[in-house]
């Protein structure tokens, strides 16, 4: 059974201009939606993390005005709750990206905080892009591309088509104001080609072996795309 790598925060605020911490960690649309379609094709998860500790919900993201109402909600939460492997992750300092079929980067702010400078997973994806095998990034994780910085001190990612969460949807969000830095902002400073879409609307891009997700709604699309790479 082939294994796919789901690298998620360890982090459960991110920190705003004003040095305030505002509560985060992985948003669950862009956990379970993925988890679901990879294990109904028969693949195995193992979840990482910084330094191996549980990695903090976002309880936001089980609200029902993000999941379709309270029915949404309801079953989002108890799929969430029969994810396992999310309760026992392993160091992300321990992963042999060998292991892997696919390495995959969930979303929710948490990689604001932490994966955007943890130089660990900035290592493992430039190891996973050179590989050719699929690399699935959605929403706020590619914050984590940030710390991809090459020996000769440039991106890994530049010159990628990508997408990422956009300034209009942070704004919309209410966060926008608050924030030391905005992810579409700095994925253009290391020099990708980023590709906004409509604010909230599934928006997938696939350059090569990377596919990336602009939100939430794209989790779901990014899985298929690595599923027909995979195929």
């Amino acid at each position: 059974m082939s294994k796919i790598l789901f690298v998620m925060t360890g982090a459960d605020h991110w920190t705003l201009a004003d040095g305030s911490k505002h509560p985060t960690g992985f948003w669950a649309e862009e956990v379970v939606v993925p988890y679901q379609a990879f294990t109904a094709a028969g693949l195995e998860i193992v979840v990482a993390t910084p330094g191996g500790v549980v990695p903090p919900l976002d309880e936001g993201s089980l609200a029902p005005q993000f999941n379709g109402g309270e029915e949404g909600a309801k079953k989002m939460t108890d799929a969430l709750a029969s994810i396992g492997e999310i309760q026992h992750p392993i160091r992300l300092e321990d992963v042999d990206l060998d292991d892997y079929a696919v390495v995959f980067y969930p979303g929710g702010h948490g990689p604001m905080e932490d994966l955007a400078v943890d130089a660990t997973s900035g290592n493992l994806l430039i190891d996973a892009l050179a590989s050719g095998k699929p690399l699935g990034v959605v929403c706020h994780a590619p914050a984590a591309l940030l710390a991809a910085t090459k020996a000769d001190g440039s991106n890994a990612f530049a010159g990628y088509r990508l997408t990422g969460f956009s300034n209009a949807e942070e704004t919309q969000a209410g966060l926008a104001a608050k924030a030391k830095w905005l992810l579409q902002d700095r994925l253009v400073e290391i020099g990708a080609d980023y590709q906004e879409g409509e604010p909230w609307a599934p928006n997938v891009v696939v350059d090569r072996n990377l596919v990336t997700g602009q939100n939430p709604a794209s989790a779901g699309p990014v899985a298929a795309e690595i599923l027909k790479k995979l195929t």
